[in-house]
């Protein structure tokens, strides 16, 4: 596993990102193992290797970008945040997806790792907006982005195909300004 190092200044001595590296492979799929019922309905994680090298080189900055979230000195993977379609010019947007893995879920790490997340993608990328779309049943996820200042914007009908099914998903948003 690679080490676990800030981008940028600490938000929390307890939390780390750093982009995910072929290396976090054996790590990430025990998460994802782990995590079966914590992300059911949720989220389409990669659960083999040859998926996991196809989410690792969905990757591509300037575009896109995955990050882990890093819990302890020891660096243990908590979960992880994607920051993609980022298009700059005179959009300067992007798209967040996040998912925590079993046991480190509800412990404010995934908060603090998304607020290192928005203040790498505003003050490092020079982005203006970023949005996260969630199913409106994802409380959790829905508590997340609100505590990290995103406000709702919109309802999308059958927006994201997650486990076979198209989904509907509400539209959240934060602004740099």
């Amino acid at each position: 596993m690679v080490a676990c190092a800030a981008l940028g200044p600490a938000a929390g001595p307890a939390v780390a990102i750093r982009p995910v590296a072929m290396s976090d492979e054996r790590a990430f799929l025990a998460g994802v193992a782990r995590s079966g019922q914590l992300h059911a309905r949720w989220v389409n994680a990669p659960r083999s290797a040859e998926d996991f090298a196809r989410y690792f080189e969905r990757f591509s900055p300037p575009s896109d970008f995955g990050f882990v979230v890093c819990a302890g000195d020891v660096g243990h993977l908590a979960g992880a945040i994607n920051l993609t379609n980022v298009v700059y010019g005179a959009f300067r947007s992007g798209y967040l997806g996040y998912f925590a893995f079993e046991g480190f879920q509800g412990r404010g790490l995934m908060r603090q790792g998304l607020h290192r997340v928005v203040r790498h993608a505003f003050e490092a990328l020079r982005l203006h907006r970023l949005e996260a779309n969630i199913q409106p049943g994802n409380t959790a996820s829905i508590a997340l982005v609100q505590a990290c200042g995103f406000r709702r914007e919109g309802f999308s009908p059958r927006y994201l195909k997650i486990g076979g099914r198209w989904r509907d998903h509400e539209r959240w948003a934060l602004l740099r300004d």
